[in-house]
């Protein structure tokens, strides 16, 4: 018995927005979300994906997910502005911030929009891809609940803070993507490889008691470790800072006691847009991406740009259909989406 079933893309789509829309979310913000929701399994990162559906659908059943947000410009400066995202469904409040922050960068080259009062955004990949196909260069971050040990601390203190970066590519549909957590691994990857019986390495987490272990049940209830240790912690803090202490919103330990579930109502993100047209011809732009990551294919081999792999996986999918692993197959069945016979 193989350990994934594979469900046609469309199909996946379909049934993930009618199931939003029986949870109360309108059509339009319903098929975003399952878009950005399933594109994460089509491109092989499971631990953002579908697995994500039954978390979303608790918060939006008692309120700490909002179905119908009212969404508001706080304040607006030249290429500036702040919106409140009313704790919408995270994906759907993430794309919209992009938008405002690429309409900007239209008109004067940058465009910055930082969101208040978010939740779970999915893949931190999803919005700088989207900025990066439209000839943007993107760049997204966001505060969460404490995930992360730092020095000097025996448990989860800050929130792995993933950063994204998305440059417009050779090929327009398939940009340079970098969208990495600042820990060794991120929590949702520890639990796909519990879940796929993987031995993880020695330094990617603490138990409960603050000791090293490679156990990944023990890391889930202890504590990921940074990347590069005082690097990864350090820029942990500083993208702290740029989220919740510049809207005035809720740090790390303040989610957590608002929400433990990781559905992360209340915290803050912001997103960038570059205009690569104020900079350089977009064409040039894109002949020195080229240039560049020929340049390191020759060098290193085999050698895969970052996102690159997830593009790859992404044309097999749409084929073959995307992998579901079993095990979220029976989770997704629990809360009223069966995809069994979806094959």
């Amino acid at each position: 018995m193989t350990e994934s079933l594979r469900i046609p893309h469309e199909v996946l789509c379909q049934h993930l927005t009618q199931r939003l829309q029986q949870a109360g979310v309108p059509l339009q913000q319903a098929s975003i979300e399952a878009r950005l929701m399933a594109e994460a399994d089509l491109q092989e990162v499971p631990s953002h994906g579908v697995r994500m559906l039954p978390g979303l659908l608790a918060a939006l059943t008692d309120g700490r997910v909002k179905a119908t947000p009212e969404f508001s410009l706080e304040r607006e400066l030249g290429a500036i502005c702040v919106l409140n995202c009313d704790n919408g469904p995270g994906r759907y409040a993430a794309h919209r911030a992009m938008e405002h922050a690429t309409k900007r960068a239209r008109e004067f080259g940058v465009g910055v929009c930082l969101a208040k009062k978010t939740t779970h955004w999915g893949r931190a990949h999803a919005y700088v891809s989207s900025a990066a196909q439209e000839g943007f260069i993107g760049i997204c971050t966001t505060n969460a609940i404490p995930s992360m040990a730092i020095a000097g601390a025996k448990k989860a203190v800050i929130g792995n803070n993933p950063l994204a970066i998305g440059i417009p590519g050779f090929n327009a549909s398939e940009p340079v993507v970098l969208d990495m957590a600042m820990s060794q691994a991120a929590v949702g990857k520890v639990g796909t490889w519990l879940r796929e019986g993987k031995t993880l390495p020695e330094n990617w987490g603490i138990d409960s008691k603050g000791n090293p272990t490679n156990d990944a049940s023990a890391i889930l209830s202890g504590a990921v470790l940074p990347m590069g240790e005082h690097k990864g912690a350090g820029l942990a803090v500083m993208l702290e800072l740029l989220t919740a202490a510049l809207a005035g919103a809720a740090f790390t330990q303040q989610l957590l006691a608002g929400d433990q579930s990781g559905i992360d109502p209340n915290s803050t993100k912001i997103f960038i847009a570059l205009n690569v047209n104020a900079f350089i011809e977009p064409q040039v732009f894109r002949q020195r991406v080229r240039f560049f990551i020929d340049y390191l294919k020759s060098e290193a081999t085999p050698f895969n740009y970052p996102g690159e792999r997830g593009w790859q996986v992404r044309h097999l999918n749409l084929l073959d259909g995307t992998p579901i692993h079993r095990d979220i197959i029976l989770q997704l069945e629990k809360v009223g989406l069966k995809l069994n016979n979806l094959q």
